[in-house]
């Protein structure tokens, strides 16, 4: 069976935390259990990319769209969506360097992880936890 739920926060950065909260709260009432990696990873996941869509979405005045799907082996699915087109980039960090560490948890803590483009409304980040 698969459960998924959606929402839509406004570009501030008090959405992190909501996000984190709400996805935190589905993935235990779905029956991830509470100290659990997979919904540690799940959680600080969505936590980078919500952080990069109120940062770099062009969503100024618009909500932008958090998803969490648990999937029938309990595999979490998780889509952050924003107004902006641009793809986000992995780069070369010096070593006190705080700015792209997101996407370094993404690529190394998710199985895969990718982007859909929506056209002209902009772009979807997936990515895949294993349960």
């Amino acid at each position: 069976m698969l459960r998924r739920q959606a929402f839509r926060l406004p570009p501030h950065p008090a959405s992190v935390s909501l996000a984190r909260l709400r996805v935190h709260d589905h993935l235990a009432a779905w029956g991830h259990k509470e100290e659990s990696a997979a919904l540690d990873d799940a959680v600080l996941l969505v936590s980078e990319l919500v952080t990069n869509a109120v940062c770099h979405g062009r969503v100024q005045e618009r909500e932008f769209e958090v998803a969490i799907t648990v999937l029938s082996d309990g595999d979490c699915f998780i889509e952050v969506s924003d107004e902006s087109p641009a793809d986000p980039q992995l780069r070369e960090m010096g070593p006190l360097e705080e700015s792209g560490r997101g996407l370094r948890l993404l690529d190394n803590i998710a199985e895969a992880w990718g982007v859909w483009q929506r056209g002209r409304h902009g772009k979807t980040v997936w990515a895949l936890v294993r349960a």
